[in-house]
């Protein structure tokens, strides 16, 4: 089974499979912020991108399944916000992403692997306008401390921090921290930090 027939059947298995609300490190962090363009990586059901929609953002959300991209779309069109979004299917991790630049680059709980993700994590900076944003939101992995699985290991993906330390002198972290959530955590799950990194493109 690929990653997008995967993230299909997931998605197929439940009405909706997240609760449709933004993230919260999200609203925190882009409420005073200009709208520009936003490029939402891994968009799901679309409750980012719908936000940021609803804020005056133009919105390229992408997703790896098409099952997510046809709720967010719906939703979208229920809200009378269908023009300020554009939906694409694609597995960023693996192809390029949308033309730039952008005003927003929101990574919200994706996984970015190490082992095969630089690639992919220079082309989303790449696409970050000069004096935009890059926002990126993940679970604390203290919080997993006790969490054991044979087919995931933290170190194979990207935290926020790792990121922060790739970036070079065309940019300037604003944040680089670990906080509380400040919405619950997905059910069954002991999610009670988030590590956030925000970072300004000077050029």
């Amino acid at each position: 089974m690929n990653d997008a027939q995967h993230w299909d059947e997931r998605y197929s298995s439940r009405d909706r499979l997240f609760s449709g609300n933004p993230n919260g490190v999200l609203v925190t962090e882009v409420a005073g912020l200009p709208p520009g363009r936003a490029l939402d990586v891994g968009c799901g059901e679309g409750g980012d991108t719908l936000w940021l929609a609803g804020q005056g953002w133009q919105v390229t959300a992408a997703d790896i399944s098409q099952v997510a991209l046809d709720r967010g779309a719906a939703a979208a069109a229920g809200a009378g916000l269908a023009g300020l979004v554009t939906w694409q299917q694609a597995d960023l991790t693996a192809t390029p992403p949308p033309d730039g630049p952008f005003d927003l680059v929101s990574l919200q709980y994706f996984p970015l692997p190490t082992r095969s993700g630089r690639a992919a994590l220079h082309r989303l900076l790449d696409v970050v306008a000069p004096g935009g944003t890059l926002l990126v939101g993940s679970h604390d992995m203290s919080d997993l401390a006790t969490y054991r699985h044979p087919d995931f290991d933290p170190a194979d993906y990207y935290a926020p921090d790792d990121i922060a330390q790739l970036l070079g002198d065309d940019w300037t972290v604003q944040v680089n921290e670990s906080r509380l959530r400040t919405t619950a955590p997905p059910e069954g799950t002991h999610h009670v930090h988030d590590t956030v990194l925000h970072a300004r493109r000077l050029r």
